[in-house]
């Protein structure tokens, strides 16, 4: 294993933002030349929602993950560096994990590789975690609904999201490649260089710079790679192509990236604390960090994650120019939801359907218009219907959709038009629908070990 190009020194290669998100090939061979003590890369998210997590599937193209794959397997192989894979196929659970798997097998049959594989799973005994939860070990993360056994019995997946612990043990026993299930994302990143004995703060931040690619670099994207150097007191990040710069704004902007405060960020390891981080311009493309600090948790906790199934989705989309339809939205949306109620009170369950108006451009994400004389000139409108069965839900959304669409209201001159369809049949089916039933954090004192990990001969 190349550790250092550098005494001192540990470089690193963030492969791009998310694997399947694609990166220039180039900036592979570019970023290998820099003597990288391994390549790490995120492959999977909750960002997409928890239908993701729930059913199994992956949020990324199967063909997506295999062409990033293959050119970052190759090359780590060819340079003899580990390949760390955190939150692998998306969600990061085990129908996940075995597909993710699948393609890496077939990468290295093709390729003629062998190597020591590394699979860190990240599946939750939920027994267990009935357990801490009687025992009153579970705490929301964020504003979340009360937890109950019957929510955690009914996840149809249930992950832990682990730090850097399990990478660290993996690379210790030899693995060339680690392929994870959910990840924290700076645990990817941050592992090695904490096996190796670097400041555990400054590993943690650069990690958290380092998980989207270029995404902190300017131009933005997270389609690309960064070079991480990790030195005794600071660190520093460069992205790879030369179109692109590193600035000390951009870089401390996404020190923020998805966090609720600008002063630190809390991790399995402990709180990362940036209230003396300092950013510097080491050149036009290259920005220096020093000053972080990290802070042991009082009580060490692993965020859980799990999705259950609560019906089937069925929509439709259209659109309005219409000014007097648009400032009637709401009266017209009244007499859809009267309608479409009484129209299926003799189906089956009918009474758990759920009707939802999305007013885009109007106040889809939230927010209000204002007043009348602030309306905006169109509306596009998005009717849901979630429902037990998806015969209910197409028939709830066939029904809303021609009621809307022929909806009297005040004002009115037609008898018919009120909404635009862009698509023909207008009606689509959108299958299971899932809700995060637990989002919580899990003290984890006591418990066994949650991530177990497996080496194998590839």
């Amino acid at each position: 294993m190349k550790a250092n190009c550098e005494a001192g020194q540990l470089t690193y290669l963030s492969l791009c933002g998310m694997l399947g998100y694609g990166f220039p090939e180039a900036s592979l061979m570019s970023g290998l030349a820099a003597c990288p003590a391994f390549i790490g890369v995120d492959a999977g998210s909750t960002d997409p929602g928890p239908y993701y997590l729930g059913s199994g599937k992956s949020f990324v193209h199967p063909e997506q993950t295999r062409r990033d794959l293959d050119l970052a397997l190759v090359a780590a192989r060819t340079h003899d560096i580990p390949l760390v894979i955190g939150s692998a196929g998306g969600a990061g659970a085990a129908p996940h994990l075995s597909g993710f798997l699948e393609i890496l097998r077939d990468i290295a049959r093709k390729n003629d590789l062998h190597f020591t594989l590394a699979t860190i799973t990240a599946d939750l005994d939920a027994e267990i975690i009935l357990r801490a939860f009687r025992q009153d070990q579970l705490r929301p993360c964020g504003p979340v609904p009360s937890l109950s056994e019957s929510a955690i019995r009914s996840c149809s997946h249930l992950v832990g999201q682990m730090g850097t612990a399990p990478f660290i043990r993996a690379l210790q026993e030899g693995a060339d490649v680690v392929v994870a299930g959910r990840s924290c994302d700076t645990a990817i990143f941050a592992a090695l260089p904490i096996m190796h004995g670097h400041n555990p703060a400054l590993a943690l931040h650069s990690a958290k710079i380092a998980e989207c690619g270029t995404l902190c670099a300017v131009p933005g994207g997270a389609n690309d790679s960064l070079l991480v150097t990790l030195d005794h007191d600071s660190f520093t990040v460069r992205p790879v192509n030369s179109q692109k710069r590193c600035t000390p704004e951009a870089v401390a902007a996404h020190s923020l990236y998805e966090q609720p405060s600008p002063h630190q960020f809390v991790e399995p390891e402990g709180t990362v604390n940036l209230r003396h981080a300092a950013f510097e311009a080491v050149d036009e493309r290259t920005v220096r960090v020093r000053g972080t600090l990290l802070e042991p948790l009082a009580r060490p906790t692993v965020k859980m994650e799990g999705a259950r199934k609560v019906g089937f989705r069925s929509l439709t989309l259209a659109g309005t120019c219409d000014p007097t339809v648009i400032a009637n939205l709401d009266s017209i949306e009244t007499q859809v939801r009267a309608k479409v109620q009484e129209m299926t009170a003799g189906m089956p369950r009918s009474n758990e359907l759920v009707l939802l108006f999305r007013r885009y451009g109007l106040d889809a994400v939230g927010r209000s218009c204002g007043t009348a004389k602030d309306l905006p000139a169109e509306v596009g409108l998005a009717i849901e219907a979630v429902a037990p069965s998806q015969e209910l839900a197409d028939t709830a959304v066939s029904l809303a959709r021609s009621t809307a669409l022929h909806q009297g209201f005040p004002g009115r001159k037609t008898t018919a038009g009120n909404l635009a369809f862009p698509f023909s049949p207008s009606d689509l089916s959108g299958g299971d629908v899932y809700e995060f039933a637990v989002y919580h954090l899990l003290e984890t004192e006591g418990l066994p070990d949650l991530f177990p990990v497996t080496m194998s001969e590839i």
